[in-house]
């Protein structure tokens, strides 16, 4: 048996982005898994309102120089790492000049969403799984925070699934409502298709919205651990119409000790032992 991997891949964390549920939660829960004894790394997009030297990133040249195509065009992939001082944990970057130097999240000053959010999703959830490779290191599980990281269940059971590093990771989805208006991109399904899947397998972005994305997480992944958002009803209808194990996580102070019991009965329940 070996120490258990956690790959957690997040949308927002703190300090590098104001407080969120999302954000302080991709924070702390790292840090006690990482203290429970498992093995951590901590993913997230380098967004442009993120103070580079206030924060120390710095580029990782081993990992950077990557070129990803999405949407048929060559996007070159940049890996930042940064630390979280009083944590002593790293945190990788997923940068891309195109994609993520604008001073913003997902929405410009008129609070309306960018048009190629599709794409930076895309591009992000990629990203990682590229960068993780490259560091030789096979996550058992990846916990995945938020909708901007909704098609990493899809890459790794459908593009990454015969992939050493990959093949018997398992994907655990956090949904959180933070929900935007409107839709992603019409083309996303002909672009997921680009990258190899089926029609089939991308149905549900037929209407890309951010229930549809959520339940595709949610069709994709092994393990749902609910965020401290209340969910609108059709994505909750879905979730509990669906036979995956679910976790509520709550603000109490056991509640690193029930994911961490949560990831290791995921494990469990595919026949992974691991060690505690």
């Amino acid at each position: 048996m070996s120490k258990a991997r956690v790959l957690f891949v997040s949308q927002e964390l703190t300090p590098f982005l104001p407080d969120s549920p999302m954000a302080c939660i991709s924070r702390q829960l790292p840090q006690g898994i990482h203290e429970k004894g498992k093995e951590i790394r901590i993913f997230m997009p380098r967004y442009g309102k993120i103070n580079e030297r206030r924060h120390q990133l710095h580029e990782v040249i081993r990992l950077s120089g990557m070129n990803m195509v999405i949407n048929d065009s060559d996007h070159p992939l940049i890996i930042k790492v940064a630390s979280i001082p009083t944590a002593r944990i790293q945190v990788y970057f997923i940068d891309n000049e195109e994609y993520f130097k604008r001073k913003a999240l997902t929405h410009d000053d008129d609070g309306k969403a960018f048009a190629d959010n599709d794409e930076r999703a895309m591009f992000f959830v990629r990203g990682v799984l590229e960068t993780v490779k490259k560091l030789g290191w096979s996550p058992d599980i990846i916990h995945c925070h938020g909708w901007m990281t909704a098609l990493m269940p899809l890459y790794v059971k459908k593009h990454y699934n015969k992939d050493p590093h990959f093949s018997n990771s398992r994907v655990v989805f956090s949904p959180y409502n933070n929900a935007f208006d409107g839709t992603l991109s019409a083309d996303l399904p002909k672009k997921l298709m680009l990258d190899g899947f089926s029609k089939n397998d991308v149905h549900l972005m037929d209407h890309p919205n951010h229930s549809n994305l959520l339940k595709m997480a949610v069709k994709y992944s092994d393990g749902i651990i609910h965020g401290p958002d209340e969910l609108d009803e059709d994505t909750l209808s879905y979730i509990n119409s669906i036979d995956r194990p679910i976790l509520r996580y709550s603000n109490q102070e056991n509640c690193v000790t029930e994911v961490d019991q949560f990831f290791d009965s995921v494990l469990e329940s595919k026949g992974i032992l691991v060690e505690n």
